[in-house]
């Protein structure tokens, strides 16, 4: 018996991909051409700024006194706003597609783990630890390596995609196991 796949109400994948160029294009061109960046599309070190930004209200001091904080300027920069609107973005894309909905647990998780917040909360912020340590290590995101590095047809860039999607397959594996 054959089951029919039902429709995600998801985007179409070719407009999806080919706005995804677009939106690539016109960022690269922004940072570089009207920002005078030389670089463009990395954000790992945003949520760091930001927690200074954060922090400087509440301790000052304590902000003056981290070296790392003294050779960065705490401010909200175009990183910020990348990341802002990543996040608005994704929420008019899940509107629009009517695909979005509050979920505490996914499914997926909740199959496997169950149903516990706290155990999913802590598992997403683990999770985000080793994130954050590998695109620190890396010198820049996943996104940031592939999307950039794949628009440039650079080697790295694609060796560093390949590799993101090989041992995020072997991950899950891992954690979700196989389907039966």
């Amino acid at each position: 018996m054959r089951m029919k796949k039902q429709d995600s109400g998801g985007w179409n994948p070719y407009l999806a991909g080919a706005l995804v160029g677009v939106l690539a294009i016109l960022s690269a061109y922004a940072t570089t051409a009207w920002l005078g960046k030389t670089s463009y599309l990395g954000a790992s070190t945003t949520f760091v700024r930001g927690a200074g930004v954060i922090e400087q209200q509440i301790v000052p001091e304590r902000v003056q006194a981290n070296e790392y904080f003294t050779q960065q300027k705490i401010k909200i920069d175009w990183q910020f706003m990348l990341v802002l609107g990543i996040f608005v973005g994704s929420l008019i894309a899940s509107g629009t597609d009517k695909s979005f909905k509050l979920e505490s647990v996914p499914p997926i998780w909740e199959k496997r783990f169950g149903p516990s917040v706290g155990k999913r909360a802590i598992g997403a912020f683990l999770g985000g630890i080793v994130a954050m340590i590998g695109a620190r290590m890396a010198d820049g995101c996943p996104s940031g390596h592939g999307l950039s590095g794949m628009m440039q047809l650079s080697v790295s860039g694609m060796v560093a995609l390949t590799m993101f999607f090989v041992v995020g397959i072997i991950v899950a594996a891992f954690i979700y196991g196989r389907r039966s």
